[in-house]
C-alpha cells in the first residue's frame, strides 16, 4: 500500500472517529442533561430504519454513477457534462428524498411550524411586511416569526411567497423548487473549478459533486436552494476574473447580494469569493462591476424599509432566547464538524488531507525558491509567482481551503450550534472538489454512496 493511500485512509478514519465520538458523547449528554435538543446527536434526526419508493431509484443511481461516472466525466463535451451533472444530482436527490415518501420526504418538509410556508399569508402586503419585519424577530414580540423566518433575512421567505403568487403554492412546489435549484450547485462548482483550476480537475470532481451525501439534506431544505445561489455567485465571479466579461462580474455581485439576504451567515462566502479572485488575471478590472452588482439587492431591501444590521442584532438576541442559548458550546464546537463529515463523506476527509499537502508543498517551494535566489545573490525579483501560475492542484486547494476557513469562522461564532448538516450545505459544496485529488475514484464514490444510503434509510432526518 503506497504512502498516499495510507494518508488518505488515515484521514478518513480520523473523520469516522470524530463522528463516533460525537455520537457516543452526544448520546450521554442528551440522556443525562437533555441539553442538546436533537434526538440522534450530532444530527437533527430520529432513529427510524425504513425503506420507501425512492429506495430502488437511489440504488440504481448510485450504482450507475460509481460504474460510469468517472469515465463519462472524462469524455463528455463540457456543456453536456454540466447538464449531466445537474440531471444526475437531481436524480440522486429526488430518489433520496422519496425514500421517506412524497409527503414526509418532499411536500411536508417546508410546511412544519417553523418553516417558511407557515407565514405566506402574512406577506399579502410585501412592502408593509418588510418595513415591519424586524418588529417580529424577538420571541416575545407580538406575532413573532417562526424560527426559520426570524433566523433569515426576508429574501428567503419572499422566494416562497413569490412562488405562491405565480401559482406554485404549497409544500410540493416548494420542495421541488429547492431540489431542482439546489441540485444545480454542483454544476456551479464545476464551472468555478474549471475556470480557476483547469478542466481536468473539474472533470475528476464531477462524480463526487453528483453523489454527495449532502443530497440527503438538499432534498428538501431551503438551504439547498441557498447553496445554489451562493455557488453560482462564485461561478460567475470565476468566469469574470479568468475571462473579460464585466457582465459575469455584475451577475456575480447581484447573486452575492441576494445570498446575503437569504442567510446572514452566508456573508462568509466573501472568503470563497476572495479565493476565486486571487488566481484571476482580470480581478482589478472586474472589481468595480462586482461591487456595483453587489449593492443592488441590499439597496432594494433598504429602500423597502428592511434594516439588515438591525435584524441581525435582533437575531442574535432571539438565538439565545431559544435552544441556542442552552445547547453547550463545548460539545457543538467540535460535534458540528462531525455533522460536516456526514454531509461531505469520507472521500472529502481524505481529499482535505491532500489539499493540506498541496498547500504545504507550495509554501515549501516558495521557501526553497527564495533561499536559492538569496544564495545566488539575486535581488528584486518576485519571490512568490502570480496565483494564476500556481499548479492546478494548489489553485483548487486554495478554493477548498477558503471554504474550510468560512466553516471554521461559522463554527467558532457560536451561532451554529447543531443543525449544521443543513445550515452549512452552501459551504459543504465547496469542500467536495477536494475529492478530485484522490486516486481510486470508484472506491471512494462507493463509500460516499454507502454513507448517504445508510443515513437516509436508518434515520429520519429533520430537514
Amino acid at each position: 500500500m503506497n504512502r498516499a493511500l495510507v494518508r488518505d485512509l488515515s484521514a478518513a478514519t480520523a473523520a469516522a472517529l470524530l463522528v463516533l465520538g460525537a455520537v457516543l458523547i452526544g448520546r450521554h449528554l442528551q440522556d443525562s442533561y437533555r441539553n442538546l435538543f436533537v434526538h440522534w446527536p450530532p444530527l437533527f434526526a430520529d432513529w427510524d430504519p425504513h425503506v420507501g419508493p425512492g429506495t430502488p431509484a437511489a440504488l440504481i443511481v448510485a450504482a450507475a454513477v460509481i460504474a460510469y461516472g468517472p469515465a463519462l466525466a472524462a469524455r463528455l463535451p463540457w456543456r453536456a457534462l454540466l447538464a449531466a451533472a445537474w440531471g444526475a444530482a437531481m436524480s440522486w436527490t429526488w430518489s433520496l428524498a422519496l425514500v421517506d415518501g412524497w409527503q414526509r420526504g418532499v411536500a411536508g418538509r417546508l410546511t412544519t411550524r417553523n418553516e417558511y410556508l407557515q407565514v405566506i399569508d402574512r406577506f399579502h402586503d410585501i412592502p408593509a411586511t418588510l418595513r415591519d419585519f424586524t418588529g417580529h424577530i424577538l420571541s416575545r414580540s407580538p406575532d413573532s416569526w417562526p424560527a426559520h423566518i426570524a433566523g433569515h433575512p426576508p429574501a428567503a421567505t419572499l422566494t416562497f411567497v413569490l412562488l405562491d403568487r405565480v401559482g406554485l403554492g404549497g409544500g410540493g412546489w416548494a420542495g421541488a423548487w429547492c431540489i431542482t435549484v439546489g441540485a444545480s450547485a454542483g454544476a456551479a462548482v464545476l464551472v468555478a473549478v474549471r475556470a480557476l483550476a483547469g478542466e481536468d480537475l473539474a472533470r475528476r470532481a464531477a462524480p463526487f459533486l453528483v453523489l454527495a451525501p449532502a443530497a440527503v439534506w438538499v432534498g428538501a431544505s431551503a438551504d439547498g436552494y441557498f447553496a445554489a445561489v451562493a455557488a453560482w455567485s462564485v461561478a460567475l465571479l470565476a468566469l469574470a476574473v479568468t475571462g473579460r466579461s464585466r457582465w459575469w462580474a455584475a451577475g456575480a455581485g447581484l447573486l452575492f447580494g441576494l445570498t446575503c439576504y437569504l442567510s446572514y451567515g452566508l456573508t462568509l462566502f466573501a472568503l470563497i469569493g476572495a479565493a476565486a479572485l486571487l488566481p484571476g488575471r482580470n480581478r482589478l478590472r472586474m472589481l468595480p462591476f462586482l461591487l456595483a452588482g453587489t449593492v443592488v439587492v441590499p439597496l432594494v431591501f433598504t429602500l423597502a424599509g428592511f434594516d439588515w444590521w438591525e435584524a441581525y442584532r435582533l437575531l442574535e438576541v432571539r438565538y439565545y432566547q431559544g435552544v441556542g442559548g442552552i445547547r453547550p458550546y463545548g460539545y457543538w464546537v467540535w460535534a458540528n464538524l462531525a455533522c460536516l463529515v456526514l454531509v461531505t463523506g469520507p472521500a472529502t476527509a481524505a481529499g482535505l488531507g491532500r489539499v493540506g499537502g498541496a498547500l504545504v508543498g507550495q509554501v515549501r517551494r516558495w521557501g526553497a525558491g527564495s533561499a536559492g535566489r538569496r544564495d545566488s545573490g539575486s535581488c528584486g525579483r518576485r519571490s512568490v509567482p502570480r496565483a494564476d501560475a500556481w499548479p492546478a492542484s494548489v489553485r483548487l486547494a486554495l478554493l477548498v481551503a477558503a471554504a474550510a476557513l468560512a466553516v471554521l469562522a461559522a463554527d467558532l461564532s457560536g451561532l451554529s450550534k447543531a443543525e449544521t448538516e443543513r445550515i452549512w450545505l452552501p459551504f459543504a459544496m465547496w469542500l467536495l472538489p477536494a475529492c478530485a485529488l484522490l486516486t481510486r475514484p470508484r472506491a471512494w464514490l462507493t463509500a460516499q454512496a454507502a454513507l448517504a444510503l445508510l443515513l437516509n434509510h436508518l434515520l429520519l432526518t429533520g430537514w
